[in-house]
């Protein structure tokens, strides 16, 4: 059997595929082919997936010739209305109808000239908004078929699409192997602004930090300086007063676009609010420290710490799926540490901004700087008092 060329006007639908293909087939092959094939300048104009049912099948297609004055209405309006298709499939179907220009198209023959649809027309007749149709086209103009497929398949919207369409080949193929594209694109777009915000951060000419991770040697006041101190911090290193702390020179090390960690006991909460305002940040969130073991307190006996969040400037906050849980379960270690394990969060979160640990116990991780008189070696840094 000789087969026949589908029209470009009916090309501008996706094939129907999988399993509605084959109800198809085991329908016509059932009880034949109820509808005829209709035939436009000896092409198919309308019943391409019977045809190939038909010839799947083993069923002699039946034809018949268009006679209507409007191809182009008659595809659009036949298939919306027999197919369930979304606003993306419907902006794919419109701009490649929209690309379709008298003459650009070397498979259609001088006869088969269509007149011209302009975006916004193309867009009306498939009941899409023109932005849709934009992305679409975008999609369509990036040569890759297996993104257009996507969206055609109902699996991408359009609106992502395009935002793939604009991400160099092998992070689009990392976006579309996710299970949840929309969310992989935010992924990557938040990790290149990290990584956009690191190199400028690293470009400045006095060293500066996108990230700070800030453990100060709070001075808790008990009831009682005189009977109230046996289990204080003061016994186990140097502490400060709020406002001592307030007026380190932190200001002088943070980046424009800088994102502070800071950790805080439940009784200095307050005072740690104070210094996240004094170092010049706003408050965002915190999570929470929840310890193996329990400590002491005045209402409650404490077995958690908390570690705030603050940000000035403009910070990319963590992609949507990529965020950590507030509740964070470690051991406790020597008096005061923290659990190395919030180090790696922050890492996970920020991997290429440069880094520094104020009042770090012990050697700098790899790739961070550390100030404190724990810290194990100079940095050269001064931050401080004001």
């Amino acid at each position: 059997m000789l087969l026949i060329p589908s029209h470009p006007l009916a090309n501008i639908f996706p094939m129907i595929e999988g399993e509605d293909f084959a109800a198809l087939t085991e329908d016509i092959r059932a009880n034949g082919l109820r509808e005829k094939i209709k035939l436009y300048d000896g092409m198919i104009l309308d019943g391409r997936n019977r045809y190939r049912a038909c010839l799947e099948a083993d069923v002699d297609p039946v034809f018949e010739l268009f006679d209507g004055d409007d191809p182009v209405a008659y595809v659009i309006s036949l298939n919306l209305r027999r197919r369930q298709l979304d606003e993306s499939q419907r902006a794919m179907v419109a701009a490649r109808l929209a690309n379709m220009r008298q003459g650009a198209r070397t498979d259609l023959r001088p006869s088969a000239n269509l007149p011209e649809v302009s975006q916004p027309l193309a867009a009306q007749l498939t009941n899409v908004s023109e932005r849709s149709v934009r992305s679409a086209r975008k999609v369509i103009e990036s040569g890759d078929d297996n993104l257009a497929a996507a969206v055609d398949r109902g699996k991408v919207a359009v609106s992502i699409a395009a935002k793939i369409a604009d991400m160099p080949a092998a992070d689009r193929e990392k976006v579309m192997a996710a299970a949840a594209p929309e969310h992989a694109v935010k992924k990557v777009a938040r990790q290149k602004r990290e990584e956009e915000l690191a190199d400028k951060q690293r470009a400045l000419p006095n060293k500066k930090y996108g990230v700070i991770y800030a453990d100060p040697e709070w001075r808790f006041e008990t009831y009682s300086r005189e009977t109230g101190m046996d289990r204080a911090a003061d016994n186990h290193y140097p502490t400060s007063e709020t406002q001592d702390i307030c007026a380190r020179g932190v200001v002088a090390i943070a980046a424009d676009d800088c994102v502070l960690f800071l950790w805080a006991t439940a009784p200095m909460l307050p005072d740690a609010l104070r210094v996240i305002a004094a170092w010049g940040f706003a408050y965002k969130s915190h999570c929470i420290w929840a310890k193996d073991k329990i400590g002491t307190g005045y209402w409650f006996r404490n077995q958690h710490e908390l570690l705030l969040i603050g940000t000035r400037g403009n910070v990319p906050a963590p992609a949507m799926g990529g965020q950590w849980p507030s509740l964070i379960e470690a051991p406790v270690g020597a008096h005061s540490a923290k659990p190395e394990k919030f180090a790696e969060m922050i890492e996970a979160y920020f991997p290429n901004l440069p880094k520094i640990e104020l009042n770090r116990r012990g050697p700098p991780r790899d790739g961070w700087d550390a100030w404190g008189n724990e810290a194990g070696q100079s940095t050269g840094l001064e931050v401080g008092d004001a």
